[in-house]
C-alpha cells in the first residue's frame, strides 16, 4: 500500500502538556498529494436527499395548513414601504392591522421565485451552486464570546475573532461558506460594528461571505465597501459574493420592520437575501415539531411574497431555521435529536417548493469541544446534509447554544464535516465497483488479501475521507506518541493555519479602507 506521508505535531501551550503524560510528538496521516475537484471523495455541493422523515402526505398537509395560516392569521407589523409593496401585489390589510395573504397570491410569487441560484464567492472556485439537493456546510450565528478550551473560559468576542475564523475557513476544505459567527463586542459603534463585522469576514476569506445589519442606515456605506472590495458597482453586481442574513419575521408572525427595509434596500442593490424565520418550539413557536414547521413555512413564503413583490426573481434563500426548546427549562436545545429532525423535515420542504433552502445544523449545546459536542454536531450535520439541505448554517464552531464560538471547533469540525459529506455522497454502485473480478484474482490463486492490490491503490485516495486531526493510532502507537490529545492537534493545525495566513484582500484597497474606516483587527 502508498506509503503514509507523517508529519510531527509537537506540543502547542503550557496547559495542554500539563494534561499529557510525556513530550513526545503524534502522527497525523496527510495525503501525498492534493487531488483534483472532480475526483476528490466530498466536495461542496454534493447531492443528498436519501433522509426523508416527511412523508409526501406529511408535506402537503404542512403547505396546506402554511396557506391556511397566511390568509387567515397573517403577519403584523410591517413597515409602511412593506405594506405597499405587498398589497400592491394583491396582500389585504385587515382593520386589526395585519397583512393576509391569498393562496393565489403565494402561488403565483412561487412561480416566479429564483431557482437553481448561485452564491458567489470571490474567487470562483468557491461558487456555491443551490439547485437540487446539493449540499453545502458553513458557518452562522451570533456568539457574544469567544470559548477558550484550555482555560475553559469564555470571554467577549471581537473583530480579530471574526477576522480569525474567517481565514481559517479560508484554508478548510469542508467548510464551504463564512456567514457571521460572532459579534464585535469591542466595537461599540453600531454602525462600525456592521463595517467591521463585513471587513473581517471578506479580509480573512474568499469563500462566499454572509453577513447582517443592525440599522437601514448602515446599508449604504456597507456597499460602498463592497464595491471597494470587487472593484466597482458593476463588478459586484456581475457576481454579488455576500448575503444578508435577514431576520425580517419575529416569530410568530410578526415583521421585524427595521430588518425589512434593510431587506428592501439589499435587494434593490443586487444582495442575496437569506429569509430567516428562526421561531423557538414551545417558546416563539407550537410545541409540535410538524406545526413549527408549519408557522416557519409560513412566515418564509410571506417572505417570498415580499422578496418578489420588490423584484421578480430575486435571489433568495428559503431560511426557515425553526429552533427546539428543552421543555423543562425553555431553554434552547440546538443540538438535540429533535433539532435535527425539524432541520431536516424543514430541507424537505425547501425541496418541496424547489426552492433553494438554508437551515440550522451543528449548533451544540455542550460548553467546550468535547463529547457531548461531537455526537450533537454529527447527528445534526448528517442529518442535515442525508435530508438534502442546500445550506447547513451553523456548522461548526458554535457552543453553549449560539452563546460561545470556539476555533478549535472549525479545525475540529472540517474533520467532522469530511465525514458527514461522506455520508452524504453515499455508495457508487457501478459496474466497476460490483465486478467480482478483483475478488477472484485474490481468492483464485491471488495472496488471499486485497492490501496492495491494482483495485485497492487505485481507490483509496478516493473513496475514503482521512481526518486530518482525528486519531487512527493503535494503542501501541498512541502510547509511542505520548498519548497525544485530539484537541491538542486541534490547537496546533489552527496556529500554523493562522501563522500563515494573511489578508485576502489587495493590499491597496486594504489600505483605502482603513483609511476610510474605524478597522478594528490586524
Amino acid at each position: 500500500m502508498a506509503e503514509a506521508v507523517e508529519s510531527t505535531v509537537g506540543e502547542v501551550c503550557e496547559p495542554a502538556r500539563a494534561r499529557r503524560s510525556g513530550g513526545r510528538s503524534a502522527r497525523v496521516a496527510l495525503r501525498a498529494a492534493p487531488l483534483a475537484d472532480d475526483v476528490r471523495p466530498v466536495r461542496a455541493g454534493m447531492p443528498g436527499g436519501q433522509y426523508k422523515p416527511l412523508t409526501d402526505a406529511g408535506m402537503a398537509k404542512i403547505h396546506a395548513s402554511a396557506l391556511e395560516a397566511l390568509e387567515v392569521i397573517g403577519l403584523s407589523q410591517a413597515p409602511k414601504s412593506g405594506v405597499e409593496i405587498m398589497t400592491a401585489a394583491g396582500a389585504v390589510q385587515g382593520d386589526d392591522g395585519r397583512l393576509r395573504f391569498p393562496r393565489a397570491l403565494v402561488e403565483d410569487m412561487l412561480a416566479v421565485a429564483a431557482r437553481d441560484i448561485t452564491l458567489y464567492a470571490r474567487d470562483p472556485k468557491h461558487d456555491l451552486h443551490l439547485t437540487g439537493t446539493n449540499v453545502h456546510f458553513g458557518t452562522a450565528g451570533a456568539a457574544v464570546h469567544i470559548v477558550d478550551p484550555i482555560t475553559l473560559d469564555y470571554r467577549e468576542s471581537t473583530a480579530q475573532d471574526l477576522y480569525d475564523g474567517a481565514r481559517l475557513v479560508d484554508n478548510l476544505d469542508n467548510i464551504h461558506f463564512y456567514q457571521r459567527t460572532m459579534v464585535c463586542r469591542d466595537v461599540v459603534d453600531n454602525k462600525e460594528m456592521d463595517l467591521n463585522t463585513l471587513y473581517a469576514c471578506l479580509a480573512g476569506t474568499r469563500k462566499h461571505v454572509g453577513t447582517s445589519f443592525s440599522d437601514p442606515s448602515h446599508v449604504a456605506d456597507c456597499f460602498d465597501m463592497l464595491y471597494m472590495v470587487a472593484g466597482g458597482e458593476e463588478k459586484w453586481l456581475e457576481r454579488p459574493f455576500v448575503s444578508n442574513s435577514n431576520c425580517f419575521v419575529v416569530p410568530p408572525m410578526k415583521f421585524a420592520e427595521e430588518s425589512c427595509i434593510t431587506m428592501e434596500d439589499c435587494i434593490r442593490r443586487g444582495m442575496p437575501m437569506l429569509l430567516l424565520s428562526a421561531g423557538q418550539a414551545g417558546a416563539t413557536a407550537p410545541a409540535p415539531i410538524a406545526l413549527t414547521i408549519v408557522q416557519a413555512v409560513a412566515e418564509c413564503l410571506a417572505g417570498v411574497v415580499y422578496v418578489n413583490a420588490i423584484k421578480k426573481g430575486a435571489p433568495a434563500i428559503f431560511g426557515t431555521w425553526p429552533f427546539v426548546s428543552d421543555l423543562r427549562t425553555g431553554a434552547m436545545s440546538g443540538g438535540s435529536a429533535e433539532q435535527a429532525l425539524l432541520t431536516a423535515g424543514c430541507a424537505q420542504m425547501h425541496r418541496f417548493y424547489g426552492l433553494p433552502g438554508g437551515a440550522a445544523s451543528g449548533i451544540s449545546d455542550s460548553k467546550l469541544p468535547d463529547m457531548q459536542a461531537g455526537w450533537e454536531q454529527g447527528i445534526t450535520n448528517a442529518l442535515a446534509g442525508l435530508a438534502g439541505l442546500n445550506m447547513c448554517y451553523e456548522a461548526v464552531g458554535m457552543h453553549a447554544s449560539l452563546l460561545g464560538f470556539c476555533l478549535e471547533s472549525l479545525v475540529l469540525g472540517d474533520d467532522l464535516l469530511g465525514q458527514a459529506m461522506r455520508l452524504v455522497r453515499g455508495i457508487d454502485v457501478t459496474e466497476d465497483s460490483t465486478s467480482i473480478e478483483a475478488m477472484k484474482e485474490v481468492c483464485l490463486g491471488g495472496p488471499g488479501h486485497y492490501l496492495g492490490s491494482e483495485q485497492t491503490l487505485s481507490l483509496m485516495q478516493t473513496e475514503y475521507v482521512y481526518p486530518k486531526v482525528g486519531n487512527r493510532m493503535s494503542p501501541k502507537e498512541w502510547n509511542e506518541a505520548g498519548k497525544p490529545l485530539l484537541l491538542d492537534t486541534a490547537i496546533r493545525r489552527k496556529n500554523e493555519i493562522l501563522s500563515k495566513a494573511g489578508c485576502v484582500v489587495d493590499a491597496e484597497i486594504d489600505a483605502a479602507i482603513r483609511a476610510k474606516y474605524n478597522i478594528y483587527f490586524r
